[in-house]
């Protein structure tokens, strides 16, 4: 955790200035999410890096508890919540591993982009079941690279050794999808722009 820390706050600034990917997807799975919030609703997002995510969604929610392991990445999240008006956002850093999520006390968990870089991805979804209240929700966003760019497996270690990757674990889809559902998720919602781009999905714990 220490060494992907590093990483993150050596590229905050890169981070924050480059592009999304697909733009076009990003603003539909916003704009998903959004359908399934309530004014009284309290968000926690694990791994919200540069803070585009929450500051988005603040207005329509009471509160949102948005965490990551970079300082670096928080910083320029604090700015952009304080030039956004956002006040009901409260960032904080913490691994992941070192969080009390509690038990059945979230309406709804964001991880975006984030599943695939935690080495411990089953772990981390029960935790998350658990911390959810009966009938919460489970928004997910998550690059499968088992699914077309298998031949990275022998880049991005490479990468790494010269610390210009994370770490990353190679999944496919049916992977994770079965991780969801041997916790008891049900599927509210699922979206795969193309079979190469990252899975979303709506999860619900059952009621």
């Amino acid at each position: 955790m220490e060494i992907s820390a590093k990483f993150w706050n050596k590229n905050a600034k890169k981070y924050a200035a480059s592009p999304v990917a697909d733009e076009a997807a990003y603003q539909q799975k916003l704009e998903t999410t959004r359908g399934y919030f309530t004014p009284d609703m309290k968000l926690l997002e694990l791994g919200c890096g540069t803070g585009t995510t929450a500051v988005t969604h603040a207005p329509h929610v009471s509160s949102i508890r948005a965490t990551d392991i970079s300082e670096g990445m928080l910083e320029i999240a604090r700015q952009r919540a304080e030039e956004a008006g956002a006040s009901n956002i409260e960032f904080e850093c913490a691994a992941f591993d070192d969080m009390d999520l509690g038990t059945e006390t979230h309406d709804m968990v964001l991880a975006l982009s984030l599943l695939h870089l935690l080495p411990n991805r089953q772990d981390a979804i029960e935790r998350v079941f658990r911390s959810l209240k009966p009938g919460g929700l489970f928004v997910t966003s998550t690059v499968c690279l088992q699914d077309g760019y298998g031949f990275l497996k022998y880049i991005i270690p490479a990468m790494q050794f010269f610390g210009m990757a994370p770490h990353v674990e190679f999944l496919s889809a049916e992977e994770l999808e079965a991780d969801f559902s041997e916790v008891g998720f049900e599927v509210e919602h699922r979206w795969r722009p193309g079979p190469k781009k990252a899975l979303f999905m709506i999860l619900k714990k059952p009621l």
